[in-house]
Parts: C-alpha cells; structure tokens; sequence
C-alpha cells in the first residue's frame, strides 16, 4: 500500500497500521496502550484518587494562553500531590498541550487533539513525552471536499510534536506550533493525520453537514472554524483508554470544561463540571457549574475533591 492512501475499507488508521504502510521519520517515542503495567499505578494497579479530566482553553487558562495562572497551576499541583490523577483533555495539538501540562510537573496524561492523540509525559523521553496513542484519518477526501464547496478555505494538517502543514498562513495564535506553507494540495493529504483544521468565513453552514456525511468527526467553534478528526473519536473515548490504563474506577472520574468538544467527556464522567461562562448547551450536558476561567472556577472542583491519602489515614470508626 503505497504511503498515505487510506485503508481499503475506510476505516480510521490507528498507529500500528499507520507505520505499517512505510517507514517514518517522527523521531518519537511509541508505546503502545494496551498491555503492560498500569503507569502511575500503586499497589494492584488502583490509583488511590480520582481521575481528573481538565480542559486547556476556557478552563485552565484563557483561549490561546501558553501559561496558565499560578493559582491554577498551584492547585493542581496540590490536587496531584494528595493522589489525584490530572489528565490535561484538550482540542489543542501536542504541540500547544505540552507546556500547559509540563507546568504542573515532569509526568502526567495529556489527550490532545480532541481525543486523536493520547501522550504521557516523561523527562527523560525526547521532546519530554512518549506517545501511548495515536489515530489518523485519510486527509484527501476531507480537503478535497472542502475545497470544493469552500475554494477560499484555509486548510491546515496537524504533524504530531511539530505544528501544520498548510495551504496558506493562518494567523498568529490560531494554531499550536509552527506552519509550513505547501505548494499546492496533493502535499497536504501525503501522510495521514490526526486533525484537519479547515477555517473560512460561514464554512460551518457548507461545510458541517457533508463531513458528518464522510464519516469523520468534526467540530465547529464558531460558524468559520472546524476541527477534523478521525471517525468515533472524542476527549471520552481516549480518556477512557486511560482510565483503564491506570486502574481508576468509572465512579472516580470528574471532567472539567466549557466547549461543546467537552460533552461526551461529561457524558463519560462520573461528575462533569462546567465553568461558569460556558454556553447554555455545554452546562445543560454538566452535572454542575463552577466559576468563569477569569474567576479560576477550576480551582473550587479540585479543591473540593476528597483526600484519598488522608481518608485511607483516618482511624476506622467504631
């Protein structure tokens, strides 16, 4: 199968079939998520506290922020010292994720790309990360069909730990990492990826519909932008990969966000928490609202999590 072109049945290209089809470059480590030793794990593989989901843009930071406010960053650090399992869960490539995670220490979860990759942080890897996870869709089809019906559109490809590729330069701040600008389209679609970022004015209205159609999944935010990623993939799905990865029970997980990419995650979690300035729709799909990111909402939920190192401490009554 020559390099790029999509599987024969048009199934989503996970990892191993992606390096099946020819040799690769990325210079990164892999490890595969299933099987092995539950990492971060004590005793038989049950981590002791709760799994905690926690959005980037809206949640633990403002939109586009590299950094996140020290209170905030205080209070995971806090919520991860008592025993707390952090997973930064966010729409994000790895490339703008990573300094929001590495600022609550060297090791930790993070999905990114809205579900496509799964990372787990490691000092001692190259680039401070190994990549547990990885699912790519077939480019082609998404950026043909886009154009198509859009010929004004923008159209970037992720390139995992890198930036994008794209057909012209978006502005400052609208994607994580560095672009590179390609001639023509057929470059775009060479490799599979993990995300299609298509942005033009109205696309949402032209363009929504006829994805669903493809069979990818894709997200609006707001009526010119859309992210693309591949078919049955969402924060819920790739944090249920890690959920099971870790030993945590379903009944110990919270998700903390305030985009409609959050909603399956609030359907996943045990408690689903939305902040304070999150649209009708989102905080109808949460369990309970917390204050806006401006307010540091996120802080009350990590703080009103229970201790589990002090409550496996306290005396049995009686």
């Amino acid at each position: 199968m020559p390099w790029g072109d999509p599987l024969p049945d048009g199934s989503i290209l996970t990892m191993d079939a992606y390096w099946s089809i020819g040799p690769h470059d990325w210079g990164i480590e892999v490890s595969p998520l299933a099987g092995g030793p539950a990492m971060g794990s004590t005793g038989a593989g049950v981590v002791p506290g709760w799994l905690v989901a926690l959005d980037v843009d809206g949640t633990l930071t403002g939109p586009g922020r590299p950094d996140v406010p020290p209170e905030t960053a205080g209070a995971v650090r806090s919520a991860r010292a008592s025993g707390h399992e952090i997973v930064v869960a966010t729409g994000r490539s790895l490339v703008g994720a990573l300094p929001i995670a590495n600022a609550f220490g060297p090791t930790g979860w993070v999905v990114a790309s809205n579900g496509a990759i799964t990372a787990r942080l490691d000092a001692q890897a190259p680039g401070g990360y190994v990549l547990v996870d990885a699912s790519t869709l077939n480019v082609a089809p998404v950026v043909r069909m886009g154009l198509a019906l859009a010929p004004e559109l923008r159209v970037a490809v992720e390139d995992t730990g890198w930036g994008y590729l794209v057909n012209r330069q978006f502005a400052d701040g609208q994607l994580n990492g560095r672009q590179r600008t390609v001639d023509g389209t057929v470059e775009l679609w060479e490799r599979p990826a993990p995300r299609v970022v298509l942005s033009g004015s109205g696309i949402v209205d032209k363009l929504l519909k006829p994805l669903h159609d493809l069979g990818v999944t894709a997200h609006s935010d707001g009526p010119d932008w859309i992210d693309v990623t591949p078919a049955g993939l969402s924060k819920a799905s790739a944090l249920e990969q890690v959920r099971n990865r870790l030993g945590v029970s379903q009944e110990r997980t919270v998700a903390v966000g305030d985009g409609v990419n959050d909603i399956e995650a609030f359907h996943w979690a045990a408690r689903a928490v939305a902040m304070g300035q999150a649209s009708e729709e989102v905080r109808a799909a949460a369990d309970e609202t917390t204050g806006s990111v401006d307010e540091q909402g996120v802080i009350a939920v990590l703080q009103s999590l229970p201790n589990p190192r002090l409550s496996a401490q306290a005396p049995a009554a009686g």
